[in-house]
């Protein structure tokens, strides 16, 4: 992000609410390595809206 204007970083309990999952459902997404990628800032975890909006593209399917 040196080059990039720093774009506001979420916590899980708003991703949460956004996305209509549980904290639970995301933090086992970190685990098994399938949801939007996230960072690291300490010990909590912080989501970019930038990534998650890529996340949620890459989610699109066409047939089930």
């Amino acid at each position: 992000m040196t080059d990039q204007v720093m774009e506001r970083l979420v916590p899980p309990e708003d991703l949460a609410e956004l996305l209509s999952v549980s904290i639970g459902q995301l933090a086992q997404m970190r685990y098994l390595g399938t949801g939007p990628e996230y960072v690291k800032v300490g010990t909590r975890v912080r989501y970019s809206l930038t990534d998650v909006g890529s996340w949620l593209d890459a989610q699109r399917r066409v047939r089930t």
